[in-house]
């Protein structure tokens, strides 16, 4: 029995709708289906044909037994698993559904990319061959002139591949020609990464002159890549290059740069960063950071980096619940006017340990460590140049109770073990060990209220700490910045490192209040806190907050409305002298705007390397003008010297097939970059395409 019998047998006894489930796995729906003649079935309105994930609508087809073929009447609709659309007038395809000719066709690639045609033809279920092509992703309403399109005389598509190919392409905007290439190749939408010229930059600095900017990214199997950036300017002709590789346990990336400019009698000039990360045996973790410049200027001129202090960094570290380990080793490298790397730590080597045990017989928590440091220069004078090895261990326990009342008491006993080797430094002792006790006790008071729909918390604290042992003769080499903040209110040290401790009796107090809605939206938060101690400590700075018998008030506060407002203030104020180091920032955002301003003051402290007090403001922030169309501004002021740090705006454009950026940057001197600059920039990105991103999400609509 025949094919074509056993399908008019299937129909007589479906009647219609028709549903023909054929021997080659094919299932046809239509409203009427006959037979004419011994050799030809025909179906007509609704006609739906599904065949191995490929769905092919369209109003009438007739199937020839013989030739094996399937002409179409329009309007057809043919789509695949890989999210490919075609939409054709008229046409004849084959019996698989593999190899087809349509007139009038449209396709359609992964809901972005069109390309009109006066025919298509397809080969083989994998390449589309299109001739008098016009390929755009703008929504294109009736007698409309899409934002831009390229017309060519033929296309090629390899949906095996994913690649578009075009002859004789045309870009046009706004149907006005602006560039030709008799060879072309894109990727189309569905490849994520493909080899090929990425989107352009034009930039013009006033220290580099104009120039622009040239991606080409070779992709390298399926873990790895590398893009070369040319980057040629009036002033400069600059290579840059990123490389990265993914490993099954890890990754690495390393940008570099090389530049012949004339900005410098150098004869080139260039920067090297590389970072790495990779899992090892038993949780341990290994990175390593490479930084390195020809030059104290290079990055700044060329906008590559804003660090003025380069740091190499190679360390093994683990993390676990109740333990950690790290060892790492740090090469510095300072790019500051004024700073001689022959006389900073320009080599730091740091080992720390950390357990912590809750042994039932004793109760509380039992906190162990240890840590080996050194530090060293490349100087041989004395004092300038000092290096410093240290040994540490320390032994802590705690322990708290709640009494009657709800009033929570702490116990905290604390021992700790160094020994330092000093060497090149004729002021200090050569060799210093020491044990040092410690011990304290805290009172805390949680007062807890409802209100209506919320909750406030007051909690009284206060706290009684002895530090026992004498201040040894020891440069303070690692503890020069000393914070204080609600953090460490309540510790026995506030020192950041092992090389100095405050010693003698202390009491702190203050008080903490929070207030928050049940529902989690409103939140705020407010402390109050100030240090007491029977002695002063002179290594202790002005503007820690902490010098003198009595410290600073410590004052913070934070709210939170849940609704995109947010701020956080945090200071340390004197009784007569006003704050001495203050900070403030205040975000706002929800479906329109952006804005995040912050505010930051630090007098003047010699003891900090600080000759005059810094206050600054700044502001950054995005305003969504209408749908398309989205400005930006960004300003740092300098308070204390009157004048603007940097400044810039930019205004970016938005739609379903093009993103159109242009930037304005100003740049004033600072300690590493003595010229002031000024930056513009313009980045046009066709989308649709896998470089120039997704067009899937802004799609409009046609009339009013």
């Amino acid at each position: 029995m025949t094919r074509l019998v056993r399908l008019v047998a299937l129909i007589l006894l479906c009647l219609v709708p028709l549903r023909v489930l054929a021997q080659d796995a094919a299932l046809l729906v239509a409203d009427r289906v006959y037979v004419v003649g011994t050799n030809q079935l025909v179906a007509e309105g609704n006609v739906e044909v599904f065949q191995d994930g490929i769905r092919l609508t369209a109003d009438r087809i007739v199937y020839d037994q013989d030739e094996r073929t399937i002409a179409l009447e329009g309007p057809i609709r043919i789509t695949d698993t890989s999210g490919q659309l075609v939409l054709a007038d008229r046409g004849t395809i084959d019996a698989d559904l593999k190899n087809a000719l349509l007139k009038g066709a449209r396709v359609v690639l992964d809901e972005q990319l069109q390309l009109a045609a006066a025919e298509a033809r397809r080969v083989d279920g994998r390449y589309t061959e299109l001739r008098r092509v016009a390929a755009t992703s703008c929504h294109v309403c009736a007698n409309e002139v899409p934002l831009w399109q390229i017309r060519a005389s033929r296309v090629i598509h390899d949906q095996e591949g994913q690649q578009l190919y075009f002859d004789n392409a045309q870009l046009r905007f706004m149907d006005l020609p602006v560039f030709y290439l008799p060879r072309l190749r894109l990727p189309d939408p569905t490849l994520k990464r493909a080899r090929g010229f990425l989107i352009p930059t034009i930039k013009s600095n006033t220290i580099l002159g104009f120039g622009v900017k040239i991606p080409y990214f070779i992709p390298i199997g399926a873990h790895q890549d590398l893009t070369f950036t040319p980057y040629l300017s009036t002033r400069t002709r600059t290579l840059e290059t990123r490389y990265r590789r993914a490993f099954r346990y890890g990754d690495i990336e390393i940008n570099t740069a090389f530049s012949l400019d004339s900005l410098t009698k150098r004869d080139w000039r260039g920067y090297l960063f590389a970072e790495g990360q990779f899992d090892l045996a038993r949780d341990f973790v290994l990175t390593f950071d490479i930084e390195a410049t020809t030059d104290s200027a290079y990055l700044s001129d060329y906008r590559y980096s804003d660090k003025d202090r380069l740091d190499s960094a190679i360390g093994v570290s683990r993390v676990k619940r109740y333990e950690y380990t790290s060892a790492e080793l740090i090469l510095f490298e300072s790019l500051r006017d004024g700073e001689n790397n022959s006389t900073l730590p320009t080599a730091v080597l740091e080992t720390v340990y950390e357990k912590r045990l809750f042994p039932r017989a004793l109760g509380g928590e039992l906190r162990l460590g240890a840590s080996a440091h050194s530090h060293s220069r490349y100087s041989n004078l004395d004092i300038l140049g000092r290096d410093v090895s240290s040994l540490n261990a320390e032994l802590s326990w705690r322990r708290r109770w709640t009494l009657p009342a709800g009033v929570r008491v702490g116990l905290t006993g604390q021992l700790w073990a160094d020994a330092f080797q000093v060497a090149q430094d004729s002021t200090a002792a050569s060799s210093v060990s020491q044990v040092t006790p410690a011990a304290a006790i805290e009172l805390r008071w949680p007062l807890v209220r409802s209100a209506g729909a919320g909750r406030h918390l007051i909690e009284p604290v206060a706290q009684l700490g002895w530090v026992g042992g004498d201040r040894p003769n020891l440069p303070n080499e690692e503890s020069t910045r000393v914070e204080f903040d609600e953090a460490n209110l309540l510790t026995l040290s506030r020192f950041p490192e092992d090389d100095a401790r405050e010693r003698g009796v202390t009491r702190a107090a203050g008080f903490r209040w929070v207030w928050h809605l049940n529902d989690g939206g409103w939140r705020s938060a407010l402390t109050v806190g100030r240090v007491w101690r029977d002695t002063a400590d002179t290594r202790l700075t002005l503007s820690s907050g902490l010098d003198g018998r009595t410290s600073d008030w410590l004052i913070a506060t934070g709210l939170s409305t849940g609704t995109g407002l947010d701020f956080l203030a945090r200071g340390l104020l004197a009784d007569q002298d006003g704050f001495s180091k203050a900070e403030a920032r205040a975000i706002w955002s929800n479906e329109t705007f952006d804005l995040a301003a912050s505010y930051i003051l630090l007098r003047a402290d010699p003891a900090e390397n600080r000759p005059k007090t810094q206050s600054e403001w700044s502001f950054d922030g995005a305003y969504q003008v209408s749908r398309n169309w989205t400005g930006s501004a960004n300003w740092r002021y300098d308070l204390a010297d009157n004048r603007m740090a940097r400044a810039g705006v930019g205004l970016d454009y938005s739609n379903e097939c093009i993103d159109v950026g242009f930037s304005v940057s100003r740049r004033f001197a600072t300690s590493t970059n003595l010229e002031p600059s000024t930056d513009f920039g313009l980045t046009v990105s066709l989308k649709g395409f896998s470089t120039g991103g997704s067009a899937k999400h802004e799609a409009r609509s046609c009339g009013p």
